[in-house]
């Protein structure tokens, strides 16, 4: 799911929003259903999900997008499927009729595929031809705004992913000997202030330097990630991690060259920094790799369940103070 907290992007048709849909997401959307809600005429929130498997019944993972975009407070949505119509759709229907349940305004079901679009609401020849509506997202004004405003839209989701894959070769090989001499380094430090205290210095510097544009060193970013496994080092870390584009390249180069063994914090403190920046998608494909890693994994657990729920980053104020109080209402609520 993604929060749209991002330059505005003046969309004035279903070409315009289609343009828009990879810039508000960070990646071109295929074979998924997206939801971009408005409120007033601002477009607030953009939520994607993967279209089901041919023959799956759609309305399950339709609720939880209506559900998701719902709590968003938004005014109205426009569904979008990418994919041919044989499987997009009973999807879009689905969560068209879904946000009708919630109370919102569906402006307009679309589809995307092989270059044109189509709307399920219009069948007015002269602006919804039978054929589809061909567009160059390449010629849009919007895609030049975003372009111009700094927003990115990588090929696909893979392109995403791999922004978080480890680094392999001679840094993989540097940062096991790296982290070997950390772990040696760590055995010496037999108490628990010791190790907090060693900890809150260690991530003083990470955050001082990747703030000055400085790269931390192997011997460095194996000593934070070792000093992470402690949990009170992990929540010092934690306060300290803001939405800045600094906070996202420090955990990503901490993550992307940690010890699988060791990723489970630097990743979460990733998706934390870039879910208060409104990426919503970086966020999601940090936690897929953590999780994949380390299901358990309980800041990791916490994040994804918000993300999935669609909790608004400005709930995020106070965290990690506050976690304990959402970790305890995410035990009650039902889950959608």
């Amino acid at each position: 799911m993604n929060s749209t907290e991002r330059p505005r992007l003046a969309v004035r048709s279903p070409a315009d929003l289609v343009a828009a849909v990879p810039y508000l997401l960070g990646f071109h959307p295929a074979d998924s259903v997206v939801v971009v809600a408005v409120r007033g005429r601002r477009v607030v929130f953009a939520a994607r999900g993967d279209l089901p498997e041919p023959g799956a019944d759609p309305r399950p993972a339709a609720r939880h997008l209506a559900e998701v975009v719902a709590r968003q407070g938004t005014d109205a949505a426009t569904v979008i499927g990418y994919g041919p119509a044989a499987r997009v759709t009973a999807a879009v229907d689905a969560v068209g009729e879904a946000l009708d349940r919630t109370g919102l305004l569906v402006l307009d079901a679309l589809r995307v595929t092989d270059g044109r679009w189509w709307s399920y609401l219009c069948a007015e020849p002269a602006c919804c031809p039978p054929e589809g509506t061909p567009y160059d997202p390449a010629a849009s004004e919007v895609s030049a705004a975003a372009v111009f405003a700094g927003q990115v839209a990588l090929p696909d989701r893979a392109a995403l992913a791999a922004q978080v894959s480890p680094l392999g070769g001679p840094v993989r090989v540097a940062m096991r000997r790296a982290t070997a001499r950390a772990h040696h380094r760590l055995a010496e430090l037999t108490a628990a202030p010791s190790i907090r205290s060693a900890g809150v210095a260690a991530v003083r510097t990470a955050f001082r330097r990747h703030r000055r544009g400085e790269r931390l060193g192997d011997d460095e970013v194996a000593w934070l990630t070792v000093l992470l496994t402690h949990l009170p080092v992990r929540d010092h870390a934690w306060s300290r991690t803001d939405g800045r584009d600094a906070d996202i390249s420090l955990w990503t180069d901490v993550l992307r060259r940690a010890e699988p063994e060791l990723i489970a914090a630097p990743g979460s403190l990733l998706a934390f920094a870039a879910w208060r920046a409104g990426h919503g998608a970086v966020a999601a494909v940090a936690l897929e790799r953590v999780l994949a890693a380390h299901p358990g994994y309980s800041l990791a657990v916490l994040l994804d369940d918000a993300l999935r729920r669609g909790l608004s980053p400005a709930e995020l104020d106070g965290w990690p103070a506050t976690a304990g109080a959402v970790l305890r209402r995410r035990r009650r609520r039902p889950r959608g």
